[in-house]
């Protein structure tokens, strides 16, 4: 009953479609991000499967069950909004029991879901302070527990940490994943921030003006993206993608990148791949995945910026298309104007078609 069916789904509003025929199929306890950026049709997407709006076109599923003309009170599910939707001249105690209450729950009933609920967001020894007095922080960690303690089987979850404190959404995300894990709840999870959809969601499905990108694993979005939005929108930063032509090599098939020269062979899984492209192709990979070399083969490149955040060192090399970044410990030593060549690991390179953006892969 729990797993979640979208089925050619559209939406349309007038002229203007925010979402494209999408087909997705999530699992009975499974945690799914939609992750995008603003206006890729996350939200509406998330909207249609509470109740909240119809379809244009397509079904949505709740196990063999259709959905269409159920009211968003009878679909059994509970919803999280980006802004905090509790009643503030309640305490947090009345505000966690008033859905059990409202259901006709008996009050030890009540009293025992409670504190329980309480207990794991951690708001035990503020059951009695009246929510008006209580921090943002709080005061959404007060709202997500008052949906959580009706154990929905399908909980929604609309940009729920935006507006709380980097610290606080650090320690929400455990507690959201934990949370779903002792409910086994499925649950749908939309954000615009990969940190929080790669460090929670079993799967993610990426979107982006209003159409499936990809959907798989964090690791697989991360290391195999679909395409160029993928490969750039996925990562922080996002994939070094540089413009170039393949090109045949004694040492196998290479990528001529022009000024900055011709990559090291390309790997073997993807070579059919590449050779069977038309035209241009975009050499990428990751700047986590970028070694520093010294007289070595490599991208070699002038250093136009460096970041130092805590145990890392973002390097900023080149500028323009051949611009690309890296990634290395704190202790890195390269400063502005200095030349650094670097080197990808060859089995982490990804190959894109350039005219149509969609990943080169074996098979």
């Amino acid at each position: 009953m729990s797993a979640i069916h979208l089925q050619h789904l559209v939406k349309k509003f007038g002229d203007f479609t925010a979402l494209k025929t999408m087909d997705l199929a999530i699992a009975d306890g499974e945690f799914m991000a939609l992750l995008g950026p603003s206006g890729c049709g996350k939200s509406t997407t998330m909207n249609m499967i509470a109740g909240m709006e119809e379809p244009t076109g397509g079904k949505i599923l709740f196990g063999e069950r259709d959905m269409a003309g159920v009211p968003m009170g009878r679909r059994g599910v509970g919803f999280v909004f980006q802004n905090y939707a509790i009643f503030t001249h309640m305490t947090v105690r009345q505000n966690l029991a008033y859905g059990p209450k409202m259901r006709g729950a008996a009050k030890p009933e009540i009293d025992r879901r409670v504190g329980a609920i309480a207990e794991m967001l951690q708001l035990t020894s503020l059951l009695g302070r009246k929510a008006d007095r209580l921090s943002v922080n709080i005061l959404q960690r007060v709202a997500i527990g008052r949906s959580a303690i009706m154990e929905p089987a399908i909980f929604l979850l609309d940009e729920p940490l935006s507006n709380v404190d980097a610290a606080f959404r650090a320690i929400m995300r455990t507690e959201l994943k934990q949370l779903q894990r002792q409910f086994r709840q499925t649950m749908v999870y939309v954000t615009h921030d990969q940190l929080e959809a790669m460090t929670m969601a079993d799967r993610i499905a990426v979107m982006d003006h209003g159409v499936l990108q990809q959907v798989g694993s964090p690791l697989e979005v991360y290391n195999n993206p679909a395409n160029v939005f993928v490969a750039r929108f996925i990562g922080a930063p996002g994939m070094n993608l540089l413009r170039g032509r393949p090109a045949e090599s004694d040492r196998g098939l290479v990528i001529d990148l022009g000024p900055l020269g011709v990559t090291p062979p390309l790997p073997a899984a993807i070579t059919a791949a590449v050779r069977s492209a038309q035209g241009d192709v975009l050499y990428g990979f990751r700047p986590e995945q970028a070694t520093l070399v010294e007289g070595g083969q490599g991208l070699s490149l002038p250093v136009t910026f460096v970041e130092r955040i805590g145990a890392r060192t973002i390097v900023h090399l080149g500028q323009g298309e051949t611009a690309v970044k890296a990634v290395f410990d704190n202790d890195v030593g390269l400063a502005i104007g200095q030349t650094a060549v670097v080197a990808p690991a060859v089995q982490s390179v990804r190959v894109f078609d350039a005219a149509t953006g969609l990943a080169l892969r074996a098979g």
